[in-house]
């Protein structure tokens, strides 16, 4: 079950269960969109996987005990500003690679 954490990772960035501009990593480390492009390269700095956008848990449970309301989102808020130039050493060897290739 995802965890839908509720903000950016990098830049603390509110990111509310619905929001389209979430992106997580198979780990479900959590960048806004901005971030994932601008800072981040697509490497994910915990891991070095790729990013794809998050999805969203119905509001509507169409099915038993299914939707925000049966499993709502976490409140804990994961804060760890990247390291410019860390990051920079870091995803550089795997920045051009596909993340199915890393």
């Amino acid at each position: 079950m995802l965890e839908l954490r509720p903000i950016c990772e990098n830049c603390a960035k509110p990111l509310p269960p619905h929001s389209g501009e979430a992106m997580i990593c198979s780990y479900e480390c959590t960048f806004c969109a901005a971030c994932v492009e601008s800072v981040l390269g697509n490497v994910c700095p915990n891991c070095g996987g790729g990013f794809v956008p998050r999805p969203f848990r119905p509001s509507t449970a169409w099915r038993p005990a299914t939707s925000s309301s049966d499993d709502p989102p976490t409140q804990t808020r994961k804060h760890k500003p990247v390291d410019a130039k860390e990051h920079a050493a870091f995803s550089a060897p795997i920045r051009k690679m596909r993340p199915i290739d890393r």
